[in-house]
């Protein structure tokens, strides 16, 4: 993309001072006049770079400039790396984009930079289980996040036009959050059977942040799977079954003189509790308070 590009001729000029059209042409792997262009248009934006004619000449910025164009702190420049690394190992874009990256920062920052880079490996397969794969949509949903174009698909059996806002993967699972004739929705990917991206754009709403509506989605789901609520009296020792099963629904309110703890626990209904305590506690005495009262288990 253009505005990719543009970036990372500033950076280059920041880092080398002065380049050829040629120099960027072989840089960032596009034609001669397609670099020139690109640099006519940075100027033409205002932004500080100018020609030098002559044998040695080439594009420099204004009074030879050598300012860290990025902004970045040998320390965010480390956490920059450290984070997108990973991602390297398994996408050539990334890792041509890490080693531009890499080449326009400040010489001091370089070696810490590239040690971070190769701090960190992500095995996404669990022990005994082959990697999982992601949904085949994934690739085809953040082009047309970024190109802001709306995609015809198929999700569980309906056919339906969305424009697509933003992509969440937690924990593995993907979520495609757009906008449709009846106002934001979700998707999970893996259950979108065939999608299209068509030609026409649209205009995301300015107003829109995904980490803001992601956390609408996560509230809005996390209070349907705890509906209902309930006090459970138990071995303090065996809370952590609890919270390793209820995760964010369950809250200690109280250890008891008895070695027994007063905890919180929510869950979609009183069944999901209940099985769920004959399940893990087995054996056990648990005392269960919900609205009819207190039962054992």
């Amino acid at each position: 993309m253009r505005a990719d590009r543009l970036v990372a001729t500033l950076l280059l000029m920041q880092s080398r001072g002065r380049v050829t059209a040629a120099e960027l042409a072989a840089e960032l792997e596009v034609s001669v006049a397609t670099a020139r262009r690109d640099l006519e248009a940075l100027s033409a934006a205002g932004i500080p770079v100018y020609p030098q004619p002559g044998r040695h000449g080439g594009w420099s910025l204004v009074g030879g400039a050598r300012t860290d164009l990025s902004g970045l702190s040998s320390a965010e420049a480390q956490a920059l790396f450290l984070l997108v690394g990973p991602a390297a190992a398994v996408s050539g874009e990334a890792k041509a984009a890490l080693r531009k990256l890499l080449r326009a920062l400040p010489a001091p920052f370089r070696t810490a930079a590239e040690a971070a880079a190769a701090a960190t490996l992500i095995d996404p397969s669990r022990w005994g289980s082959s990697e999982t794969a992601a949904p085949a949509f994934v690739g085809l949903s953040q082009d047309a996040v970024v190109r802001q174009r709306r995609v015809r698909l198929t999700y569980k059996g309906v056919v339906r036009e969305a424009d697509p806002w933003g992509l969440v993967d937690k924990d593995g699972i993907w979520y495609l959050i757009a906008g449709t004739d009846r106002g934001r929705r979700t998707f999970r990917l893996d259950r979108i059977s065939a999608m299209t991206v068509t030609e026409e754009s649209f205009d995301r709403p300015a107003d829109f942040a995904l980490d803001t509506a992601w956390e609408q989605v996560v509230g809005e789901v996390e209070e349907k799977r705890a509906r209902t609520w309930a006090i459970l009296l138990i071995e303090e020792r065996f809370v952590w079954v609890l919270r390793d099963h209820f995760g964010r629904h369950c809250e200690v309110e109280e250890v008891l003189a008895d070695g027994r703890a007063r905890v919180r626990v929510g869950a979609p209904t009183a069944r999901d509790i209940a099985r769920t305590l004959r399940g893990r506690f087995g054996g056990l005495r648990v005392d269960l308070c919900v609205e009819s009262g207190w039962r054992s288990f």
